[in-house]
């Protein structure tokens, strides 16, 4: 006899394998965000554990209500390739509060009773591996994560052994392309992504300057490729003018240290959150 519990989350699509709510990709968040989005999607970044230990929840609750489109949900990490400065102090901010991906886990395991916009963990290997990584997928599904960007996950690991067990678990798995990165490399990593392509601005670290004739040029081949994948534009994206700029070309973009900057010195989480992004939607 199958448990109550079970007989519930079969009516309601969800996977006995994930107790808190969480589904595999059959009915992906993020597709459908793309598909029913009327306007660019924006994609923001936090950093979990940041400006204080408890402050994950209260800043993705502020983020959804104020209007973003996607959580992108950072572990932190003591060596973060891709983040610049105002990342990387978020990082070890967090860190030093005994921000841990148990921790965050622990964090995570009811908030789809209140965040119902897609939600992304980005992160590194080394951590992930040190908790496991089928037990890290597992808990993420479990909890109702959608997707994971972990940039320093090699393409070839990713077909020969990690992205099974990423797709076992029914998580979207996004890629990174950068200007450098060839047409036929980004048409691979177009089809081994899920959810989106995330279009890197410049090859630098996130809070760089972009070029802007550069990316224009950049973003138009991108579009010429006809990716099955939404493109969503990341570093560098800090206001207004640099996010209708590059949704001109692209699906939507990602701001990551431009917020991080606007929580650094807050004392209200919502508020500042409100303001940041009323600033960015005009």
């Amino acid at each position: 006899m199958k448990s109550e519990k079970q007989q519930e989350n079969k009516s309601k699509g969800v996977s006995s394998h994930f107790p808190y709510g969480g589904f595999n990709n059959n009915m992906s968040r993020l597709k459908n965000t793309f598909d029913q989005s009327a306007k660019k999607v924006l994609n923001v970044y936090c950093t979990a554990g940041y400006p204080k230990l408890e402050s994950t929840l209260e800043v993705m609750k502020a983020l959804q209500a104020n209007g973003a489109s996607i959580i992108e949900l950072g572990m932190p990490y003591s060596d973060p390739l891709a983040d610049g400065p105002v990342i990387q102090h978020s990082s070890a901010v967090a860190l030093a509060n005994g921000m841990t991906i148990a921790k965050l886990f622990e964090q995570l395991k009811d908030f789809r009773q209140e965040i119902s916009i897609p939600v992304i963990l980005m992160g590194y290997m080394n951590p992930v591996l040190q908790y496991g990584f089928e037990k890290f997928c597992a808990d993420a599904a479990a909890v109702g994560i959608d997707g994971l960007i972990l940039p320093d996950l090699p393409e070839y690991e990713f077909e020969t052994e990690y992205g099974a067990i990423i797709k076992k678990y029914g998580l979207d798995f996004i890629f990174l392309v950068t200007p450098e990165t060839s047409e036929g490399r980004v048409r691979k990593l177009d089809s081994l992504s899920s959810g989106f392509l995330y279009a890197v601005s410049s090859s630098s670290t996130t809070g760089s300057e972009n070029q802007g004739g550069n990316i224009t040029a950049y973003l138009q081949q991108l579009r010429g490729l006809q990716l099955k994948n939404p493109v969503l534009v990341g570093f560098g994206i800090k206001d207004k003018a640099s996010f209708d700029a590059v949704c001109q070309l692209a699906d939507g973009a990602i701001i990551g240290s431009a917020y991080i900057k606007a929580l650094e010195n807050s004392t209200n989480v919502n508020a500042a959150t409100k303001s940041f992004l009323s600033s960015i939607f005009g």
